[in-house]
């Protein structure tokens, strides 16, 4: 899948395999890398600059570098942009910055996702199908739950299997 739907609003193209860099802010938490998607406007940086805050690292803002190495997806900052960030209303600022670092999971930022997050959507980005979890990101909550799902990632979400 190309396009991570909206549930609200019609959806842009987030990337395909032939689109490198890729649209998207990118973050890492623990090591492993958060795509943060959406069109320009709907909060991909002032998200990552509240999960920086938190203690997250950034990798790349608004552009993010993929690469495909032993069958797993690594996110880099592109070359031009690598350690700077725009916040709106300040400038372009200098921050510390990683590279080439796992891909774990893509945050599709809407205004008004489902309530309930839907397991099986993904993006596939240079052959590589990454989950999608759709949140509102600007949010007061947004941060944290964007580390509550890369937490319980691998595990079950919450409420499976109770009737």
């Amino acid at each position: 899948m190309n396009d991570i739907p909206s549930p609200h609003s019609p959806s842009p193209d987030f990337g395909s395999e032939s689109q490198n860099p890729i649209h998207a802010t990118s973050i890492a938490l623990n090591g492993q890398v958060v795509l943060l998607m959406g069109p320009s406007g709907c909060g991909k940086s002032d998200l990552a600059l509240r999960l920086i805050d938190r203690g997250a690292t950034l990798v790349s803002d608004d552009y993010t570098s993929l690469e495909v190495r032993e069958g797993r997806l690594f996110a880099s900052p592109a070359p031009n942009i690598a350690g700077k960030m725009e916040v709106r209303h300040i400038g372009v600022l200098s921050m510390p910055h990683l590279h080439n670092l796992p891909v774990a999971l893509a945050i599709r930022l809407d205004d008004k996702p489902y309530r309930m997050p839907d397991r099986s959507l993904r993006i596939a980005l240079l052959g590589i199908d990454v989950p999608v979890l759709c949140l509102s990101g600007l949010e007061a909550s947004a941060p944290i739950k964007v580390e509550l799902a890369l937490k319980t990632l691998l595990a079950p979400w919450p409420l499976d299997g109770i009737n």
